[in-house]
């Protein structure tokens, strides 16, 4: 799931505003043995919990969905076969079974993955579940009027790349066997090891071919789900759950479904919702948010009434906020030159433009720092906490510019305290220490968005970020750094149109892996290996910081979303 700006084109909280979160269900409050921020009581059933959002929940389809670890919201409603283990902090980057008795059973070479479905699945209206509804879920997801989700399984299935979906071809994808009712094999293009990863994202949810409206499906999509749509208004903006009468705890060990309810209310302004849940009055004592931070402004008002920092859920997703470098574009063609912004860049002072070190940690890395990514500490360019100016100018010197250099610094005029003007003066400031004088082009939003995702307009210099598909260090990497994704007509992410064969080579060789963990430590020597190269400069990692309503219990925020997963959550 990439950023939530991105993702408005793929996933975020963050957009994250982040939008990554979670599911519901599971056993009943006696089973439930997640510990949290506000379980200080027993959680139990009943009651209506609110979500108060910003963004509507559009295109309540399976298909269209482009979600990590089966989104927050959606996860309600779709099971897939595999999904995010529903667990505080760490524990929660890793992926289990969902509907699958398993994460899924490669071969020697991991190009063939087989899963088996549970036995006793069933719908809302209690018909079973089959492996042939998941293959079909997946097919539909190809039809261009269901477009939207996450661009893999065209990559990865063999024959899928030119495939136009269920509604023009109805032969199928041949590359998804059903042998039986509950069995299901995948063959791929190449070795994909984080295959039980991409089975946790919506598109794995199974759709019985008899209920499929087509581009109407979101309206009443059918449940696999603790949690069914009764009400979908327009396309998302209010949508309101209720309990699935035909889902069993007894096949799904990570929803915990405890309220009755789930009232999803979108489109509202942000200070507005964190308004709302600060007072906390009425039907707003039960709700949270799954896409709303708490601004720098905001966090000091909080920080400083006891009763209300109780209420505050910190949570962290895989993203990192970078400089990043066209070295087609002069001076940036020296690396001794993109070595010298990396010494002469204050993070402090960048961290304080993101709202302060309660809202942002330094970042030297370009993984994230988590485990499951493979986070491996390094400082190849040392800025110490406030840049280090003199280094930076005598590189500058051995680069032929003893007088400094003027450069130019693209950044979007949005305000999210990540690429904004914020973040460009603290990088202009400290630039400027070290003899560097730094023009600012501010651009509107979309504008930004094209022109440093497009190789022919690419600027030489500009803010980025990226947060990850799912917790590992493939999806963070591979995108930004395989030659071999280097877009030069579209919407590119290679920014610094790095195409080295060792790299695209240790990237093949890590997709082999099965094992994650040993897939993990791979990743972050290759983090450090490509860093060598001086293409970005880390600047931070942001921290979520969500306000909950005073009788919501049981706080679980993963790791893999950074946010409150209100699949575990009670109400009083």
């Amino acid at each position: 799931m990439r950023h939530p700006s991105l993702t408005a084109r793929r996933v975020a909280a963050a957009a994250v505003s982040l939008v990554v979160a979670a599911g519901a269900a599971a056993c009943g409050p006696e089973d439930s043995d997640v510990k949290g921020p506000n379980a200080d009581s027993a959680p139990h059933k009943g009651g209506t919990l609110t979500v108060l959002n910003s963004t509507p929940q559009q295109n309540f389809d399976p298909a269209r969905l482009y979600t990590s670890g089966g989104g927050n919201v959606p996860s309600l409603v779709f099971r897939t076969l595999t999904t995010r283990n529903r667990a505080n902090g760490a524990d929660g980057s890793q992926v289990v079974p969902d509907l699958a008795t398993d994460t899924g059973r490669p071969n020697q070479d991991a190009t063939v993955w087989t899963y088996t479905l549970k036995q006793g699945l069933t719908y809302e209206d209690g018909t079973p579940i089959t492996s042939a509804d998941i293959k079909y879920g997946i097919e539909r997801s190809f039809a261009p009027e269901l477009s939207g989700g996450a661009p893999y399984l065209r990559d990865w299935l063999v024959g899928a790349a030119d495939y136009q979906g269920p509604y023009k071809d109805k032969k199928g994808l041949s590359s998804i066997e059903t042998p039986d009712d509950r069995t299901i094999v995948f063959h791929l293009n190449k070795p994909e090891g984080e295959f039980p990863y991409l089975a946790t994202q919506t598109q794995f949810a199974p759709v019985p071919k008899s209920k499929d409206t087509g581009a109407k499906y979101e309206e009443h999509p059918v449940s696999s789900g603790p949690y069914k749509v009764v009400k979908n208004e327009n396309d998302g903006e209010h949508l309101i759950l209720e309990r699935n009468p035909h889902w069993s705890g007894a096949t799904d060990a990570e929803r915990k479904a405890y309220p009755d309810t789930i009232d999803v209310q979108s489109g509202l302004d942000s200070s507005v919702i964190n308004q709302r849940l600060s007072a906390s009055q009425g039907t707003d004592a039960a709700a949270v948010t799954t896409d709303t931070n708490l601004g720098p402004a905001e966090l000091a008002k909080v920080t400083g009434d006891k009763d209300l920092a109780a209420r505050v859920g910190t949570g962290h997703f895989g993203y990192t906020n970078y400089l990043a470098f066209n070295p087609t574009v002069k001076p940036f063609d020296d690396p001794k030159v993109r070595q010298a912004i990396s010494y002469a860049i204050d993070r402090s002072s960048v961290i304080n433009a993101a709202g302060g070190s309660a809202l942002a940690e330094p970042a030297t890395t370009f993984l994230p720092n988590q485990k499951s990514f493979g986070y491996t500490p390094y400082d190849l360019f040392p800025a110490g906490a406030t840049g280090d100016p003199a280094k930076a100018e005598e590189l500058l010197k051995e680069a032929g510019h003893p007088n400094g250099l003027t450069i130019t610094l693209t950044h979007s005029n949005s305000k999210d305290f990540e690429t904004s003007p914020e973040i460009a003066t603290a990088v202009q400031d400290a630039l400027k220490k070290a003899g560097i004088t730094v023009k600012l082009q501010g651009l509107e939003d979309n504008d930004y968005s094209d022109k440093i995702h497009g190789v022919k307009t690419e600027p030489g210099f500009f803010l980025a970020h990226w947060g990850a598909d799912w917790p590992s260090g493939g999806p963070f990497l591979a995108p930004i750094f395989d030659g071999r994704q280097i877009v030069k007509d579209g919407t590119n992410f290679n920014s610094g149109l790095l195409d080295d064969t060792s790299v695209n080579d240790e990237i093949d060789a890590i997709n082999k892996l099965t094992d994650l963990d040993a897939a993990a430590e791979r990743w972050g020597a290759l983090d450090q290996k490509i860093a060598e190269q001086a293409l970005v400069v880390p600047l931070f990692h942001p921290v979520y910081k969500r306000l909950y309503g005073k009788d919501v219990k049981n706080i679980v925020i993963s790791d893999w979303t950074g946010v409150l997963d209100i699949s575990q959550v009670a109400v009083k």
